[in-house]
């Protein structure tokens, strides 16, 4: 039998964003492959967590391209990459808390992403549209923090997938404070 990568990733990245602590064991049979299979194509966790880092990578790069974040007005942008990131939320969401990733070395790749996210948001203070008390670095990271948010909230049943770009973008473009009360 010929297994299948990409398949494996993607299963293992569903398992794993359900459940952080899985076992490999528990990965593989989400897989639909025995733990002896998935170890001869990752020798433990942290190949696999590598594996899946690259996959995160290409998947929320892809995206960024669909959104065109060039083009138009930056909160226009911003909704399309929202939108553009739903597929690979959960993924995300497995790899942004995944602490391993972050000690030490960080993978070119997600500073790629920063920059181009905050390049976004950047533009969107020299248009006037975003915050300027606000940096674009933590704006990035609040981002990547919804996304995780929204789609840990999807698995839990707790919102409906199908207002995950409404919800982000309107919770990013528009804050969570009030802007005057009316006395």
């Amino acid at each position: 039998m010929t297994v299948d990568r990409e398949q494996v990733l993607r299963a293992a990245a569903t398992q794993l964003s359900r459940k952080p602590t899985a076992t490999m064991d528990e990965v593989a049979k989400a897989a639909g492959i025995g733990r002896a299979t998935l170890h001869r194509h990752f020798a433990g966790r942290e190949p696999l967590v590598r594996a899946l880092e690259e996959l995160g990578l290409r998947e929320i790069e892809a995206a960024m391209e669909s959104a065109r974040l060039d083009e138009g007005s930056a909160a226009d942008a911003l909704r399309r990459l929202v939108a553009e990131s739903q597929s690979c939320a959960g993924l995300l969401s497995f790899l942004i808390s995944e602490h391993q990733l972050f000690e030490g070395e960080v993978n070119e790749g997600w500073d790629r992403c920063d920059a181009r996210i905050c390049r976004l948001v950047r533009r969107g203070q020299e248009e006037g549209v975003f915050r300027i008390d606000l940096t674009a670095a933590w704006i990035t990271e609040a981002l990547y923090g919804l996304m995780s948010a929204y789609a840990w909230s999807v698995m839990a049943g707790r919102v409906a997938a199908k207002d995950y770009s409404y919800m982000i973008a309107e919770m990013v473009l528009g804050g969570i404070t009030r802007r005057s009360v009316q006395k």
